[in-house]
C-alpha cells in the first residue's frame, strides 16, 4: 500500500494549535495522526515535510521499516523535534494500515488485554486558572476550586489531577518557574508556595470528598531539594502519585526513596535509550510515556521494557480528541497500564474538529473496535478555526 502523500495540517485551539499528519495511500486510504508543537518542540512540522518525500513511495503496512530509515537518515540528531516527526509519521501509518486492513490500531498492537481505560481528569483547575478566557468557569480562588472538585465526584471520573498555585487579591496564577512563570531560575521552593499548596489540595478534597485520587502533577519545577521540601510538606496526605520530571535518573531514585508515595515521571523522554537509565535506576513508579511523540508501535517497546522492570505505564495525553483514542488504543493493548490521562475541560470547537469524541462511560473510556484510531479531523472544521490566532509556544 504505497503512501503517495504525506502532509500536516494545523487548526486553532485556544491557548495553542492542534497539529496533525495527512498520509494518503495510492488505494485512496488516509491514515491520521495527531502532534504537538507548543509544548515546547517547535519546528516538529518543519522536519515533519522535510522527511515527507523520504516517506512518499514506501509501503505503509511497512511501518517499522520506514521509521528505521528515518532514523538513520537522521541518526545524529536523535530525539528532541525530531523524534517527535518520527512519531507522527509513524502513527499516520499504523492509522492507514488499520484501515487498509479494517481493523482497529489496538490490533496492530497486540490486540485488546482490556475494553474500558480507567481515566483521570488532568490539569484539574489548572485550566480555568492558566487559561479562563477559553475554559469556564475561570477559578480565582479555593471556593472555585472545591467547586471543581465537586464536578469531578459528580462526573463519575475516580481521579483528578492538579498543579501548583498561587492565590492573593482576588486572583489565582500558576507556579511555574520550571517553565519561566515566574522567573525563578533556580526552581527554589519558599515557605508561601508550600502553604498555598496544601491549601489548593486540601481544598480540591474538600469537593471532591474521600473516594476520589487526587494526583499532583510538579513538572520540572523544582530543583531535588525543592521536590524533597514539597514531599515532606505533604507528607500526611493521601496522593495518588506525585509526577515529577527530572533529567537526572539517579536524582530522581533519591527522591523516589523518600517520598513516602508513588513516583511517576518520564512523560518528556523520546526512544527506549532514554527510558532504561530511568528503570535501571528504579527511579519511578510509574512510567508515564508520551505515544504523540513516541510513536504508538515505539510506544509498546517502552511499555514491555518497563515490565521487565516490574513498572507500569501511563500515557501522556493532553492534546486533542485524535490524541485521546491513539493513546486508547495503546492503553488497552498493554498489560501493564497503570491508569489513562484526559483533559476534560475542552474548548468549544472540539466537537466540529473531530468527527467523534471519546466514548466515555462512568469514569471509563470505552475502547472503539473501529477500524483505525477511531476518529479523524474534519478538514472543513479545520479550514473553519485557522491557527495561529494565538501561540504560547509554551505549556499552559
Amino acid at each position: 500500500m504505497r503512501i503517495e502523500s504525506l502532509q500536516t495540517l494545523h487548526c486553532d485551539a485556544g491557548w495553542r494549535d492542534y497539529h496533525f499528519v495527512k498520509a494518503v495511500t495510492a488505494d485512496g486510504v488516509t491514515g491520521w495522526s495527531e502532534y504537538d508543537e507548543d509544548f515546547g518542540s517547535p519546528g516538529v512540522s518543519a522536519a515533519i515535510e522535510h522527511l515527507a518525500p523520504r516517506v512518499e513511495g514506501r509501503d505503509a503496512h511497512s511501518h517499522e521499516r520506514v521509521y528505521a530509515d528515518l532514523f538513520c537518515a537522521t541518526r545524529p540528531s536523535a530525539g528532541g523535534v525530531i523524534g517527535q516527526a518520527l512519531g507522527a509519521i509513524e502513527n499516520a501509518l499504523l492509522d492507514a494500515k488499520a484501515k487498509s486492513l479494517g481493523v482497529p490500531c489496538h490490533a496492530l498492537l497486540g490486540g485488546k488485554v482490556r475494553d474500558r481505560i480507567r481515566l483521570y481528569w488532568s490539569h484539574c483547575a489548572t485550566w480555568r486558572i492558566n487559561h479562563p478566557e477559553h475554559y469556564k468557569p475561570p477559578i480565582t480562588d479555593l471556593d472555585g476550586v472545591r467547586g471543581i472538585g465537586r464536578e469531578v465526584r459528580e462526573s463519575g471520573l475516580t481521579g483528578a489531577k492538579t498543579n501548583v498555585f498561587e492565590y492573593g487579591d482576588g486572583t489565582a496564577r500558576g507556579w511555574r518557574p520550571g517553565f519561566g512563570t515566574p522567573f525563578e531560575p533556580g526552581r527554589n521552593v519558599e515557605r508561601p508556595v508550600l502553604r498555598q499548596l496544601r491549601a489548593h489540595l486540601e481544598a480540591l478534597r474538600e469537593g471532591t470528598g474521600p473516594d476520589i485520587d487526587l494526583l499532583l502533577d510538579l513538572n520540572f519545577n523544582c530543583a531535588t531539594e525543592g521536590y524533597l521540601k514539597i514531599l515532606r510538606e505533604l507528607s500526611d496526605l493521601d496522593l495518588f502519585w506525585v509526577e515529577i520530571d527530572s533529567r537526572n535518573p539517579r536524582a530522581l531514585a533519591h527522591i523516589r526513596r523518600q517520598a513516602g508515595k508513588p513516583v511517576s515521571s518520564c512523560e518528556t523522554l523520546i526512544g527506549l535509550r532514554s527510558f532504561l537509565p530511568y528503570f535501571e535506576a528504579e527511579a519511578v513508579d510509574v512510567a508515564i510515556i508520551d505515544l504523540v511523540w513516541n510513536g504508538a508501535w515505539q510506544s509498546l517497546k517502552i511499555a514491555a521494557c518497563a515490565e521487565a522492570y516490574e513498572v507500569n505505564v501511563a500515557p501522556h495525553n493532553f492534546y486533542g480528541h485524535l490524541a485521546t483514542m491513539m493513546n486508547a488504543h495503546f492503553a488497552a493493548a498493554v498489560p501493564n497500564l497503570r491508569i489513562m490521562e484526559i483533559d476534560i475541560d475542552r474548548i468549544p470547537w472540539d466537537r466540529d474538529v473531530f468527527a467523534s469524541e471519546p466514548p466515555i462511560e462512568d469514569g471509563h473510556l470505552v475502547v472503539p473496535d473501529t477500524p483505525g484510531w477511531g476518529t479523524e479531523p474534519d478538514e472543513d472544521a479545520l479550514a473553519a478555526h485557522p491557527a495561529g490566532r494565538r501561540r504560547s509556544g509554551r505549556f499552559g
